[in-house]
C-alpha cells in the first residue's frame, strides 16, 4: 500500500468549526507574512495533486487575508517556445521571490518527472536523472534560507469524477474542465505510480512532502494553512509589531 491510499479521506470538518479555525489560521498567515517581510526572507509553497483536487481553492483561502503585494501565484502549464531551449528548471529559477515576497506555484518543477513521465514527453533516462536535480535545486533554495513548502492533494476517483461533473454542469466552472483532465484520468493508475515514485526519492528531511487528504475541501484548506503556518513559524524571527511612535501595542 502506497502513501496515498494510507491517507483518510473520510476527514472532514463541520462549516461552523471550519468558519471558526479559517479565520483565526489566516490572521496568523498574515502575522507569517509581517516576519517573512521584516526579516527580508522569502519561502516557497508548492501544490502538486490530481485534476480538481482543490489546489486553486487552496491557494486562494491561503493568500486571502495576506498583502497582496507580498506574494506572487504562478500557474504552471507546458514551457513555452523560448522555455523550451533552456534546462526545464531555468523557467522556475526566473520566478523565485524576492526578498520578503512568497511564490506561490501552482504545479510546479515536478511536472518532470509526472506528466512528462507519464505522457512519454521525456525519455526515461532523463526524467529519472530529475530526481537528484530537483533535490540539489530545493536544497540550494533551503541552504540560501528559503524555505520550500510541498503539498499534494489527494483526491478519490469517486469524488475527482464528481468534480468533474460538477465542473461540466456548471457554466463558470467549465472552463475548468477538458480533454487532458479526462485522458489523466484514465491514466490514474500510471500517475498514482508516478506519484509515489516522486515521494519516495524526493521526500527530504529539508524539503519533505505534505501529503492531504482532500475529498473534504473544507478539511484541506485548514490543513494547508495549518501546516503552512506551522512551518514558517518554526523558521521566521519574530515581528516587530511597534508603531510609527516606537511604542508597543498596548501601552
Amino acid at each position: 500500500m502506497g502513501r496515498l491510499e494510507r491517507l483518510d479521506l473520510d476527514q472532514d470538518v463541520p462549516e461552523e468549526e471550519y468558519d471558526r479555525k479559517i479565520e483565526r489560521l489566516q490572521l496568523e498567515m498574515l502575522t507569517m507574512q509581517h516576519r517573512l517581510r521584516q526579516s527580508d526572507g522569502r519561502a516557497v509553497i508548492l501544490f502538486e495533486g490530481w485534476d480538481a483536487s482543490g489546489k486553486g481553492g487552496a491557494i486562494k483561502r491561503l493568500t486571502d487575508r495576506i498583502d497582496p503585494r507580498g506574494y506572487s501565484v504562478h500557474p504552471i502549464g507546458p514551457p513555452d517556445e523560448v522555455e523550451r531551449r533552456h534546462h526545464y528548471l531555468w523557467r522556475f529559477w526566473k520566478r523565485l521571490p524576492a526578498a520578503g515576497i512568497f511564490a506561490i506555484f501552482d504545479r510546479s518543477w515536478y511536472g518532470r518527472v509526472l506528466v512528462e513521465r507519464v505522457e512519454k514527453l521525456t525519455p526515461k533516462k532523463i526524467w529519472r536523472r530529475a530526481y537528484g536535480e530537483i533535490n540539489a535545486f530545493e536544497e540550494t533554495l533551503a541552504n540560501d534560507g528559503t524555505p520550500v513548502i510541498k503539498f499534494f492533494l489527494h483526491v478519490s476517483a469517486r469524488e475527482q469524477l464528481k468534480r468533474f461533473r460538477e465542473r461540466e454542469r456548471n457554466p463558470f466552472k467549465r472552463w475548468k474542465i477538458g480533454p487532458d483532465d479526462w485522458r489523466n484520468r484514465k491514466n490514474r493508475k500510471k500517475y498514482l505510480e508516478a506519484y509515489e515514485d516522486m515521494f519516495e526519492e524526493t521526500h527530504t528531511k529539508r524539503c519533505p512532502w505534505h501529503l492531504i487528504p482532500a475529498d473534504s475541501k473544507r478539511h484541506a484548506r485548514l490543513e494547508v494553512l495549518r501546516r503552512t503556518v506551522r512551518v514558517l513559524g518554526g523558521l521566521l524571527p519574530p515581528a516587530d509589531f511597534e508603531h510609527e511612535s516606537g511604542e508597543k501595542p498596548g501601552k
